[in-house]
């Protein structure tokens, strides 16, 4: 275990680093897979940084305690070319115990379940349908871990998003259930770094959410104290209603239009795309795409992006947000190609 406290400072947990050992396998056994998921649940987060790939920030905001948690593990599955990333952001009285809970679910249960259908196409070429495993892995561990966390009570007026990411090879696959929010840095034909919104922030006000929420019987509006903030309520518009309308957990409203099967989208990664942001809603409640990527690839030292990210939108919340209690906010940034040896020697030496 490597204590990264030094470097994150703000964090309100210190990060645990895990070394995996690499293997040139095409895929991992079962036998693999299984003892990878049991190791993981041991631990708060996994997140190995060999080549400096993936850097992480949370803050806390002005609610009580910070619900947001995180996830970054590289070498996922034992795979050279493949990492997982994500963010939860819990809400409810509950909520930092729920996005914990899914936290430690997720990464092991996908893995078992993409594990499972690689072992089903053996002799054929999976080039083709790499999308369709993950997408149906991603389907099953979501329900998996829907009907896991109906056991336990504190879920039921609580629960969390998850923005997850994988990245095999030059496959990137995005999973979202809620409002959390993934964006790309790429360069266009000008040789200009813009960004490319990855997912849709999973309001209940979409189109295509209120139409399923409605047809559930639940209700969507917008109260008078919060104009512009449209929730789903019960029927007959009692208990508290939910901003978000995809979330693991919330019970209480499951039955009305509430769902946790993620939207998926997925991008092949070419030498134009620089790097992915992942981040709560606590930055774009404040922050445009543009402005996210601009403070990400401004920033000197890549160690340093994401926690630039999420102080820029602390100073924003103050500018934009006077007398609004602060959100939580937290922020991944993967970056696709590896840093210059230079720096990644500088970077190395802050860990000793």
């Amino acid at each position: 275990m490597v204590q990264f406290s030094s470097i994150f400072t703000g964090f309100t947990k210190s990060i645990a680093i895990r070394n995996g050992k690499k293997s040139k396998r095409d895929h991992v056994g079962r036998e693999t897979a299984d003892a990878l998921a049991k190791e993981a649940k041991k631990n708060e987060m996994m997140l190995t940084s060999s080549n400096n790939l993936a850097v992480v920030f949370s803050k806390g905001g002005k609610k009580g305690i910070n619900q947001d948690r995180f996830v970054v593990w590289e070498d996922f599955g034992c795979q050279d070319d493949m990492i997982f990333c994500g963010v939860f952001d819990g809400h409810g009285p509950w909520g930092h115990f729920v996005a914990k809970r899914v936290r430690k679910l997720m990464p092991p249960a996908l893995l078992r379940n993409w594990q499972k259908r690689v072992d089903g196409t053996d002799g054929i070429d999976r080039s083709c349908f790499q999308f369709d495993i993950w997408k149906q892995s991603y389907f099953e561990t979501c329900s998996i871990i829907d009907q896991e966390l109906e056991q336990y009570a504190d879920s039921f007026y609580s629960g969390t998003t998850a923005l997850t990411l994988v990245r095999q090879g030059d496959l990137l696959v995005v999973a979202n259930v809620g409002d959390s929010r993934a964006v790309l840095a790429t360069t266009d034909d000008d040789g200009r770094l813009v960004s490319v919104q990855l997912t849709d922030d999973l309001k209940p006000n979409l189109p295509r959410e209120s139409e399923r929420i409605m047809q559930s019987r639940g209700t969507v509006l917008s109260c008078e104290d919060e104009p512009g903030v449209y929730r789903i309520w019960m029927p007959t518009v009692e208990g508290p209603g939910l901003a978000i309308s995809r979330a693991f957990g919330d019970y209480y409203i499951k039955d009305f239009g509430l769902i946790s099967e993620p939207e998926l989208t997925s991008r092949n990664i070419t030498l134009r795309d620089q790097f992915t942001i992942l981040a709560t809603d606590g930055v774009w409640d404040v922050m445009s795409n543009e402005e996210a990527v601009e403070i990400v690839s401004s920033t000197e030292e890549r160690e340093e992006a994401a926690k630039r990210l999420v102080e820029s939108a602390i100073w924003a919340w103050k500018r934009k947000r006077r007398g609004v209690p602060m959100d939580d906010i937290s922020a991944i940034c993967l970056f696709f190609h590896n840093i210059p040896p230079s720096k990644q020697q500088k970077f190395e030496n802050k860990l000793t």
